[in-house]
């Protein structure tokens, strides 16, 4: 979407006014359950400060900006305590805000004359949309509190503030490479609601960690395995994932050879139903289908089954160096929840010249990839946002290629490491969190990694490492997984200098091969060495909440460790696999 016009800019207003609303509002209800505990711990007293103030600075607490927070939520309370007053006082000082950005709407249309500008205020368009979805979300939730389930409703909080931060970072690392103080003024325009989001979290989080002290009756337990899941969950989607390819009745099928209904992914998309509650199946046959495919927010319980990962593919080449935002080169983006692709493939052929190339980007929350190829060079599957699942999968690139600041777990995937450009080195992973209390990580379990044929022939020259920090607080725990001898001692590599080297949580855990030694590790403070008990809340069962949406969809899942690989499992499950600041590769990788 442009912004060069009176409406655009009146939209674009409209936007930011809602996601900063919508962040104040979310404060605020936090604010109100949060009051509503500070008072039962008061036993009565009269303090001299009023409850209003009170309330606001007990809340304010445990956030990063307590200033905006108490300011937002103060200024002219008039001593209220109400929480609905409060919240007429945040839609006021939010309204101030707001007031702010519209005086810089003359700049920003201006900002347009460059094109990566221009793309990268749709981008954040975009992105801002989103935000407020997964804000909207957690509204909701906040106003449905059960007692049994209020740890559920706290986790998904994390989880949905945890993506809004990462849209809202995303929306400013699009300003990579535009010209003029594009990204400051955007920056700043975004400021408050930013620094609100991360406030929310923080009270989210001080609240899950409450309860979690509390120990109330059935707080802390989850959904077993054999309890019910949730209602598009069919049997359809079972028997179609494990049915052989012949045996298969998707709702479309996609032929290039004209044996389905439609001959290109894009037109079958354009007939899917919207907001559909049940499954929705597209056999996608083989061939290589060459256009960029977006799963829109409006397509949830999407399903792609391919022909084979070799077979079934869908390729692009969109690249940075062709003015493109890293975020819009992707061939396939993927924003639907509860998203599943089986037996495709998915590929950006831009090559190791032209820097960052996507292959895939995932917004989608709960999202399943059982036995696909990503393949690509620098950047090839951008994990972005919410929890996902890959098993049995395979990622090939050079730099960051696998990136973003998503929950995701991949199960015994493949990650294969490409000849690079000379003298490159080749970090496999760069996780983008910013936040420490972000529900977020890579975590690869049982997977192997290895290089082709080309990239061993360089080894020495272009070294690859298990990844380095993209962001302050970026996260990866590798465990389980083969760890071949090109990976040097060192293991890790830094991004610049000592960015992120203090606050970044990487761990390696019972992995194999001869490059799985530790010893000569860095040791950067960063660096965690996990107990057996913190071990186990990395199992997908506990660190995505597997077991309450991947099993009963075909898929092999392993909820805890692998079978012989220790004792530890997944909460209320067994050892055995059930089925049912710049962008990444920006900056100099040379060795």
């Amino acid at each position: 979407m442009a912004f060069g016009s009176y409406d655009d800019d009146s939209k674009r207003k409209r936007r930011y006014v809602v996601i900063s609303i919508s962040s104040v509002l979310l404060v605020s209800m936090v604010v109100a359950v949060t009051i509503g505990v500070s008072f039962n711990n008061d036993n009565g007293t009269k303090e001299e400060i009023t409850a209003s103030v009170k309330a606001i600075k007990d809340v304010c607490a445990p956030t990063d900006y307590k200033k905006t927070c108490e300011d937002t939520l103060r200024k002219d309370a008039k001593d209220t305590s109400d929480p609905l007053e409060l919240v007429r006082t945040a839609f006021n000082a939010t309204m101030k805000q707001i007031s702010n950005v519209g005086k810089k709407s003359l700049t920003m249309i201006e900002l347009q004359k460059d094109p990566r500008t221009k793309m990268a205020l749709d981008q954040c368009t975009e992105l801002m949309d989103y935000a407020i979805g997964e804000l909207s979300k957690s509204f909701d939730e906040l106003g449905r509190f059960e007692l049994h389930k209020v740890d559920d409703a706290l986790i998904k909080l994390k989880v949905w503030l945890s993506a809004t931060i990462s849209h809202e970072q995303t929306c400013l690392d699009g300003f990579q490479g535009t010209q003029g103080d594009a990204g400051e003024t955007m920056k700043k325009a975004l400021k408050t609601a930013v620094q609100l989001t991360h406030n929310g979290l923080a009270m989210v989080s001080e609240m899950l960690n409450y309860l979690g002290q509390m120990e109330l009756p059935e707080m802390n337990s989850r959904r077993l395995l054999s309890q019910e899941f949730p209602s598009w969950v069919d049997g359809r989607v079972r028997r179609l994932l494990n049915a052989p390819l012949s045996e298969v009745k998707p709702d479309m099928v996609v032929a290039q050879d004209g044996s389905g209904q439609y001959k290109t992914i894009n037109e079958a998309l354009q007939n899917v139903p919207k907001k559909n509650n049940a499954t929705f199946v597209i056999h996608i046959k083989s061939g290589t289908y060459k256009e960029y495919v977006q799963v829109n927010r409006t397509m949830p319980n999407l399903v792609f089954i391919g022909d084979g990962p070799d077979k079934s593919i869908i390729s692009g080449n969109k690249s940075f160096k062709d003015g493109i935002t890293t975020y819009r080169t992707a061939t396939v983006a993927i924003i639907g929840d509860n998203f599943i692709a089986k037996n495709m493939g998915f590929e950006n052929t831009a090559g190791a010249l032209n820097y960052q190339a996507v292959a895939v980007r995932v917004l989608s929350d709960e999202s399943i990839f059982y036995n696909c190829r990503f393949d690509g060079y620098q950047d090839t599957l951008y994990a972005h946002s919410h929890r996902q699942f890959y098993r049995d999968c395979t990622i090939t690139g050079t730099i960051d290629f696998l990136f973003g600041d998503a929950a995701a777990v991949f199960q015994n995937c493949t990650l294969l490491v490409r000849k690079p450009l000379a003298n490159q080195a080749c970090p496999i992973t760069a996780h983008g969190r910013t936040d420490p209390r972000e529900s977020t990580g890579f975590v690869l379990q049982g997977c192997t990694i290895a290089g082709e044929a080309d990239y061993l022939a360089v080894k020495e020259t272009s070294k690859a490492y298990l990844g380095r920090p993209w962001k302050e607080y970026s996260k990866t725990i590798i465990m389980e997984t083969f760890i071949p001898d090109f990976i040097p001692g060192e293991g890790w590599s830094p991004w610049q200098g000592n960015f992120g080297l203090d606050t970044l949580f990487y761990s390696e855990v019972r992995n194999t091969g001869p490059g799985a030694a530790v010893a000569n590790r860095v040791n950067w403070p960063g660096i965690k060495k996990l107990s057996e008990e913190e071990i186990v809340e990395y199992t997908p069962a506990k660190y995505i909440q597997g077991d309450d949406w991947i099993p009963g969809k075909g898929v092999p899942y392993t909820p805890g460790f692998f079978a012989g690989n220790g004792s530890a499992t997944g909460a209320g499950s067994s050892n055995s696999t059930t089925t049912g600041s710049s962008e990444p590769g920006s900056t100099n990788s040379t060795t």
